[in-house]
């Protein structure tokens, strides 16, 4: 079976042809057939492109082909990465040496025929290059910045109370624009009461509205349905819907109002998408980015910060509310318990009052079972 695998340097390589630069034609067709293996994979092309960027980089900065990498290589290359002002974070390089390590499991495996293709060329073949001891190993659940955390209370108020400020303003001072800050602050607002992330808020459309079936004064709105959560590699996007709770039916209100009274002055027809630009467009991931981005400035919000801190801050304050830590996961989309806990920063506030209950609780037992 040698040689029929998607990929193999049987299929890649034309027999009896000679190349110019032989060394180099060889490479691009490593490359290409570990492209074409992926595919039969079914990863996506980002993904594949993602890759494919990363081992020419590597080739560039070693100058050398994978048939004469060492381990050494591998080292050199990942003190560059966390050299400088541009120094990686830590899960980036071990995404990084992952998938040079899967490139060299293909170009070492006997399946695909490149050791045996490299050593009746260059008189050499290509070995594993990441090992146990020159590649990032995965200890913690959680490794993004510790400055990332839910938003407190009084940030979320004054984030909320900025966007629709901004509102006000323009309506008062008679110019444009008013319509997409409208959208702007119903957008985030959204972001928060369904804990969102970003590409599932921009690709929602009307009929992912859907009722409540405990909640039939919601109307339509009183759940969300996400056809885009986030994917496994390989596989389509995930599916759930979002229970709006009654903690945040404000955010309930909002979607009502824009869907019956803002969207329509779009004069959009039939375009689907529940958040259109001027233009009749979908807004895209970035603009949300930007959005954040601005407001977060304009009210002096740490720079760490992101929007993704909003979904952080919905599942800390569903616990905070009392909601079971199942149902919490459910609604986020996460497949786990333990990543929920990682999202999850219960506030001061939130611990006192436990802990009042608590003592509440045992001390109240003491003096009922003490001797009067």
């Amino acid at each position: 079976m040698v040689g029929e695998f998607p990929g193999s340097a049987r299929l890649m390589l034309v027999p009896g042809v000679a190349h110019l630069n032989e060394r180099a034609a060889v490479f691009e067709a490593m490359v290409a057939g570990w492209t074409r293996q992926q595919l039969s994979r079914q990863l996506g092309q980002s993904t594949l492109r993602d890759r494919e960027r990363l081992i020419r980089r590597f080739q560039d900065f070693t100058e050398q082909y994978p048939w004469e990498w060492t381990p050494g290589d591998m080292e050199d290359f990942t003190v560059s990465l966390t050299c400088g002002a541009d120094r990686l974070a830590v899960s980036t390089i071990r995404g990084y040496h992952l998938t040079l390590r899967m490139f060299c499991d293909y170009v070492t495996d006997a399946r695909y025929e490149w050791p045996v293709q490299c050593q009746d060329r260059f008189g050499t073949f290509p070995v594993q290059v990441c090992n146990e001891w020159n590649t990032v190993a995965h200890l913690n659940e959680y490794e993004g910045r510790p400055q990332r955390r839910p938003l407190t209370y009084r940030e979320l108020q004054d984030l909320f109370d900025w966007l629709d400020t901004r509102i006000e303003q323009i309506v008062r001072l008679g110019r444009k624009g008013s319509l997409a800050a409208w959208r702007d602050a119903t957008m985030i607002k959204t972001t928060y009461g369904f804990g969102l992330r970003r590409n599932e808020l921009v690709r929602l459309d009307l009929p992912d509205l859907r009722p409540n079936p405990h909640m039939r004064a919601w109307g339509t709105y009183g759940s969300i349905h996400v056809r885009f959560g986030k994917a496994m590699k390989g596989s389509l996007p995930r599916r759930r819907t979002v229970l709006a709770v009654p903690e945040f039916d404000w955010a309930v209100n909002g979607l009502r109002q824009w869907v019956e009274e803002g969207l329509p002055l779009f004069e959009a027809g039939n375009q689907a998408a529940l958040w259109l630009t001027e233009r009749r467009s979908r807004v895209s991931v970035r603009h949300v980015d930007e959005l954040f981005a601005d407001t977060r400035s304009e009210i002096g919000l740490e720079e760490h910060l992101t929007l993704h801190c909003l979904r952080h801050s919905y599942v800390t304050h569903l616990i905070e509310f009392g909601y079971p830590e199942h149902f919490v996961t459910e609604q986020v989309g996460h497949r786990w318990g333990s990543t929920t806990a990682i999202y999850t920063s219960v506030s001061n506030d939130f611990k006192n009052k436990t802990l009042q209950a608590a003592l509440a609780r045992v001390y109240r037992t003491e003096e009922e079972a003490s001797p009067s």
